[in-house]
């Protein structure tokens, strides 16, 4: 914890934070479960804590429940948070750094949130992708372009957490890379990890094959792709704005 935040201070910040969203949300459900995927609290493990049957979450999440007010939204926010801290609280650590961040990094071309989210299969194809590792799908609720080099030499394992904005439930994208090792290095020794990594500017078939082993440690998806980066971010931004208003 940096001077003059604690644990407590960070969870509560962050619990106003989720809170915020969620009932904010035109999409309620859609905003419980990334919060849910972001501390990898399977629907079981947060029904047993509440006492609840997991249907009921699953209903909430999917819209088929008429969304919860704002008592049961605390529960269940009180609930994550609470099941994260008796895992040690390091993804809530975690998160201190966006909670209290100052500017943005140079390193960082760009982070966008959706609001719906997006499947492994239609980012590849979005970006004109090749899936070099399939990992564990999740949806992905956003993502981040980031000059590699630059993160790499210029950003703290603190700041290294800024880059997937509110939810790690999202695609990284390394432009600049040679091999892509370096990124994969900084993510495995970082506490939040994205749902998928994408390697750009250079070909499949010139991605280091460590990369592939490193990806499987943490089973995290991994694409490569050579499209213009300018035309990559429009077109993911375009997706972005398509269905935020549907």
């Amino acid at each position: 914890m940096t001077a003059g935040t604690s644990y407590e201070n960070v969870r509560k910040k962050l619990s106003e934070k989720m809170a915020g969203e969620i009932t904010l949300s035109e999409k309620p459900g859609e905003a419980l479960k990334k919060w849910r995927l972001n501390f990898d609290i399977a629907q079981t493990e947060l029904s047993s804590y509440l006492g609840v049957s997991p249907s009921v979450i699953s209903d909430y999440e999917s819209g088929r429940r008429k969304s919860p007010g704002t008592l049961i939204v605390s529960k269940i926010i009180e609930a994550l948070l609470s099941i994260e801290t008796e895992k040690g609280g390091k993804k809530i650590h975690a998160y201190e750094s966006m909670l209290y961040a100052e500017s943005p990094s140079k390193a960082v071309y760009g982070a966008y949130e959706y609001t719906y989210p997006m499947q492994l299969a239609r980012l590849s194809n979005l970006i004109d992708g090749t899936i070099i590792y399939k990992g564990i799908e999740k949806p992905l609720y956003g993502f981040t372009v980031i000059d590699s080099k630059r993160a790499i030499l210029e950003m703290s394992s603190h700041e290294f957490q800024r880059l997937y904005g509110w939810s790690t439930e999202r695609a990284m994208i390394f432009t600049k890379v040679s091999t892509g090792k370096s990124p994969m290095v900084a993510i495995r020794v970082t506490s939040l990890k994205p749902a998928t990594v994408v390697i750009h500017g250079i070909q499949a078939n010139d991605v280091d094959p460590m990369v592939k082993k490193m990806a499987e440690v943490d089973r995290i998806p991994v694409i490569a792709t050579t499209m213009d980066l300018d035309e990559l971010i429009a077109t993911l931004k375009k997706y972005s704005q398509y269905h935020a208003l549907e």
